[in-house]
């Protein structure tokens, strides 16, 4: 049962690396559009760009024993460009409200790991790809970035980005892949679990996930 639960909390989305795909081209995202206002959605993903770029090219990062250093300089330069609490809460539904203030700041943090882990064990994967910026709309405080992945060997992904202004800046709080959401996702594989045993079982899972 609990090896069955611990497939769900997982399985956040379509193919398994789908989601940590898409985190990826964020951050390697390195073909802009032509002229998009300062201060702007994409241009708060392309001030990532350079610090991911030189991490995951670093060759003294790339053997085992360096694993959790990778993890941990990508997750420093990661961080600033995602709404990580609007992610878990947005993903934890119904059930957010019903948590203590303490139980959210430790959800916060469990939700950010996971997905930071499922990341890294994908970056050696995706280190050369084109990412065609194809729209990006904008007002006050929404905005969505479209854009089509182009590789060699796959077929064509479309990631979607959707963004909320925080503080001033451009923060990412959702991503729809081949028209598949992450937030919608992981709502759903969180409600399953939280209905067929509880919240604490959800959070031990995806604790034993991180070790």
């Amino acid at each position: 049962m609990s090896l069955l639960i611990a497939n769900k909390a997982t399985r956040m989305i379509r193919c398994g690396r789908v989601a940590a795909v898409g985190f990826l081209y964020l951050c390697f995202s390195i073909l802009l559009p032509a002229p998009l206002r300062a201060g702007g959605p994409t241009e708060q993903v392309r001030a990532t760009v350079d610090k991911v770029l030189v991490i995951v090219r670093n060759p003294d990062l790339k053997s085992l024993a360096q694993k959790q250093v990778l993890r941990a300089q990508l997750a420093e330069v990661i961080a600033p460009g995602f709404d990580f609490r609007e992610m878990a809460k947005r993903s934890l539904g119904p059930h957010w409200g019903r948590r203590s203030a303490e139980e959210q700041r430790e959800f916060v943090q469990i939700f950010a790991a996971l997905l930071g882990r499922s990341y890294a064990q994908n970056l050696e994967y995706y280190t050369s790809q084109t990412v065609l910026y194809t729209r990006e709309i904008a007002d006050a405080n929404y905005a969505q970035v479209d854009t089509q992945i182009v590789t060699e060997n796959r077929a064509d992904v479309s990631i979607n980005y959707k963004l909320h202004s925080v503080d001033h800046e451009w923060k990412v709080y959702d991503l729809v892949i081949e028209d598949i959401s992450v937030v919608n996702n992981y709502r759903s594989q969180f409600a399953r679990v939280i209905a067929r045993s509880s919240f604490a079982e959800l959070v031990r899972v995806m604790k034993d996930k991180q070790s």
